[in-house]
């Protein structure tokens, strides 16, 4: 089984790494009495204060084993290789590389792999309707004149 791998820490980061997209496979998630393989939770490792997020790979064939929802938070899913099926309350559609799929709490979903070759996808999880205008990249970022020092 692999573990998440600290690699540095400071006042205002956590550096953490799952390993590469081949090996997110060998990572396992204790569920309840089962193991869900191939799925890692990241933030708590990173230190995130608001999201949650965790990597995924399916094989060939498989799902992700149950149709959820959520209480407060909404899901980004985004697909990194691999192709498969969406489904969120009943309706299906195809995702591959490069596929983004924004799903309300309420909304319930699950992922299949349909391709030849294993799917992997992050999950960001978020609390839903919280972000305004004042929270755009634009607005809540700054850009600093220091200059870059490699």
């Amino acid at each position: 089984m692999r573990t998440t791998e600290n690699i540095k820490h400071g006042s205002n980061y956590t550096a953490v790494s799952v390993g590469s997209i081949d090996q997110i496979i060998e990572h396992e998630l204790p569920m309840g009495t089962s193991i869900i393989q191939g799925k890692v939770f990241v933030g708590q490792a990173a230190g995130t204060t608001g999201s949650e997020l965790s990597f995924q790979t399916l094989t060939p064939g498989c799902d992700s084993g149950f149709l959820h929802t959520h209480k407060t938070h909404e899901e980004l899913y985004i697909i990194l290789r691999g192709r498969g099926t969406f489904q969120v309350d009943g309706e299906q559609f195809p995702v591959n590389e490069g596929t983004v799929v924004r799903v309300a709490p309420d909304g319930r979903r699950a992922l299949k792999n349909t391709g030849t070759e294993p799917l992997t996808m992050l999950c960001v999880q978020y609390r839903a309707n919280t972000f305004t205008e004042a929270d755009s990249p634009m607005a809540d970022g700054a850009i600093l004149p220091d200059a870059l020092t490699w």
